[in-house]
């Protein structure tokens, strides 16, 4: 059997108060390095007033870089300047609220072997070994932004807003984000499926907060997805 090839990935971990879960995450994330794939750790911190920075500190062992943004900016910010400091072949966005299992990331890894994939996209909806169960208007709210990104783009996504994306680094540059709130995620995936060649998607369980345990998500966020889903697909 010919070995793997080693394989370097970028985790971007934007975080905002979230000092009751950063550590758990980083120490999952540890938990995945392997000898076929190490994984470069880039925590960016979006202006916490709470503990999470000093905590990240305290742990250097579990990242490779911290940024530490003056103020707060919104994730889609948080993400830019982690994809500033990568260098990995891959990219892969790692929420820090324990939403998204690390231990998925073989799941997210396995096209890479297989098919060569450019992209690969987690999803909440297609027989995950466990979600926990949420708001119904979330689901139906994701399905309807689904749908019309696949209407958009002619692809076959069940779950477009799952927090789990992974994609060959070369196909963005993150200065040509133009958006930096909740938007930011159909950007980037606008803008990847035009240029990936090879694009899976693979299970991934969910473990979703409610608002009282720190969920950020409102309804308010889909208008600005559902324009920008819309206008990339005839601009640059």
């Amino acid at each position: 059997m010919v070995p793997r090839r080693m394989l370097n990935v970028s985790v971007i971990v934007p975080a905002y108060n979230e000092e009751a879960s950063i550590l758990e995450v980083l120490e999952a994330v540890e938990r995945q390095q392997t000898a076929e794939c190490r994984y470069e750790v880039i925590v960016v911190d979006d202006g916490s007033k709470d503990r999470t920075v000093d905590l990240v500190r305290s742990r250097p062992d579990l990242h490779t870089h911290l940024v530490v943004q003056p103020e707060n900016r919104g994730k889609g910010a948080a993400v830019k300047a982690g994809l500033a400091k990568a260098t990995g072949e891959y990219v892969l966005i790692q929420d820090a609220d324990l939403e998204y299992d690390p231990a998925d990331y073989a799941k997210l890894i396995g096209p890479l072997d297989r098919g060569q994939a450019d992209m690969v996209m987690g999803s909440r909806l297609v027989a995950p070994a466990m979600t926990r169960v949420s708001y119904f208007w979330h689901k139906v709210g994701n399905r309807l932004i689904t749908l019309l990104f696949n209407i958009t783009y002619n692809t076959t996504f069940t779950d477009i807003y799952c927090g789990y994306l992974l994609y060959r680094r070369t196909l963005l540059d993150p200065a040509e984000l133009r958006t930096e709130g909740w938007q930011q995620h159909a950007e980037m995936l606008a803008r990847l499926v035009k240029r990936a060649t090879h694009v899976y998607e693979v299970p991934v369980s969910y473990f979703g907060r409610t608002y009282a345990e720190g969920k950020k998500i409102r309804a308010v966020h889909v208008l600005p997805v559902l324009f920008e889903i819309v206008w990339r697909r005839f601009n640059r």
